[in-house]
């Protein structure tokens, strides 16, 4: 069964063709909103040493980074609903490059805060969402695998960038290296550029016939009639032109969407998840480390993790796509994030380093898989046509949990040990797998609906 809300599209999409281009543009423009601010943590030390401050205040940079990239979502889908995809992203990728550039001349930690973190947060904003609409409009029947490969740049561009970044701190110290990756941003311009509009054909109506001419009296009966028709459609167009500017904020901004029970039991389960679903990524060496595994051993699970990653997210993405799996696809999110709570709770039950290996492939796994299907789900649930301003809303407000996660992380590892920390985890996963179920019977009762509407339209 296909998602109900591709018939509100008004057309077909072409579900290939040039579409995979605009993939790999979004696969671009995922991968650095989501892998670079993590990957900016190895200039840390060298920035602490360099303006005299403590860790704390330097770590402040990537959270501002992620808090301005999820607080920027609502504005990002006005921009992509006024003007369009292709140049919100090349916006972004110029306010991304900008920022990094005239970080390399800072003179003081606050100058870091403001152009890493704000500006260059709210550049990867303008890259994520548009890069996430975009395929929506291009693929439905192929939409969960192309989800898929467009969502395996977070690990990809994050194994990459890490030991790229060691080498230009080396070579270039802690400025060059901002310079030069203000350079490398800017192909987020070229991604962007990638990202043309979907062309939309509309076919003639098959009933419209040429009108016969039958003399000169006919003719200038029928050239009255065209210019009364011209008159007639020029006020509906003004007419139109007025509703939609009284309208603008609600144009822009689907406010029903708060009213949509499915919308809404997804977005507190999100906001939940959110407490704890990149905690066991920040936490998985340090844990290592305190089992008494060596540095270099314990940094190599994250490697495992992301590069088992890499694999899962297209692999879910063909998955998802099969006949099997599509209809049920709330479903098999739900099952993946049980699956992801599962794999916490036995974290701290296993013994030794290959235990902590056997962990990280299957973490990896689960991880891969609710971050492949996390945006799938929600374009099936409120249609492609809407989700700009949902991937919107949801951002805004997961803006909290993603700031102040770690944080509270951090007080229960102090309090309470590495292992309630885990189990932590594992609860805010299991609720938000009990949300996703709930969602699907929202959205199969959705679906049926819908489907009853296009059935009573098509017998009148």
């Amino acid at each position: 069964m296909a998602p109900a809300a591709a018939a509100n599209l008004g057309y077909t999409p072409p579900d290939g063709g040039w579409g995979w281009a605009v993939v790999f543009g979004a696969f671009i423009c995922i991968g650095f909103s989501y892998a670079f601010p993590k990957s900016l943590t190895i200039y840390f030390k060298a920035i602490q040493e360099y303006f005299s401050v403590s860790y704390s205040e330097i770590a402040w940079v990537s959270s501002i980074m992620l808090a301005a990239m999820y607080a920027g979502g609502p504005v990002s889908s006005i921009l992509v609903n006024r003007y369009g995809s292709r140049p919100v992203v090349m916006l972004g990728g110029l306010m991304v490059g900008i920022a990094m550039v005239t970080a390399s001349f800072g003179k003081s930690i606050m100058h870091i805060y403001l152009c890493v973190g704000v500006i260059g947060g709210f550049g990867l904003a303008f890259n994520l969402q548009p890069a996430l609409t975009i395929i929506g409009t291009y693929f439905h029947v192929k939409r969960p695998l192309a989800n898929g490969l467009a969502m395996t740049g977070s690990p990809v561009f994050l194994s990459t960038l890490a030991p790229l970044n060691q080498f230009l701190l080396d070579s270039f110290g802690w400025r060059g290296s901002f310079l030069i990756l203000g350079s490398f941003t800017l192909n987020c311009c070229v991604a962007g550029a990638l990202m043309r509009p979907v062309h939309k054909q509309i076919k003639p109506k098959p009933n419209a016939e040429p009108p016969k001419s039958n003399g000169p009296a006919h003719e200038k009966a029928a050239t009255e009639d065209t210019h009364a028709q011209s008159a007639g459609l020029l006020a509906e167009q003004e007419q139109s032109r007025s509703s939609r500017s009284q309208g603008c904020a609600s144009k822009f901004v689907d406010w029903s969407l708060f009213r949509h029970r499915g919308f809404m039991i997804y977005l507190v389960g999100n906001v939940i998840m959110f407490f704890g679903f990149f905690a066991p990524v920040v936490f998985l060496a340090p844990y290592a480390k305190h089992q008494g595994i060596d540095e270099y051993s314990a940094a190599f699970l994250l490697s495992i993790l992301a590069l088992v990653d890499m694999f899962v997210r297209p692999g879910t993405g063909l998955i998802a796509n099969t006949k099997w799996i599509r209809p049920r696809i709330q479903y098999f999110f739900s099952l993946a994030v049980a699956y992801n709570g599962v794999c916490h709770l036995l974290c701290p039950l296993v013994p030794g380093y290959v235990g902590l290996v056997l962990y990280a492939v299957f973490f990896g796994v689960a991880f891969g898989m609710v971050s492949s299907l996390l945006f799938e789900v929600l374009m099936d649930l409120v249609g492609a046509h809407r989700f700009s301003t949902a991937v919107g809303l949801c951002t805004i407000i997961e803006c909290g949990p993603v700031l102040l996660g770690p944080p509270i992380s951090g007080y229960f590892h102090l309090r309470y040990t590495y292992n309630l920390k885990i189990q932590e985890s594992l609860g805010s996963m299991r609720m938000r797998s009990g949300l996703s179920v709930r969602v699907e019977g929202e959205e199969e009762h959705v679906k049926m609906s819908q489907v009853d509407e296009t059935a009573d339209e098509a017998d009148g």
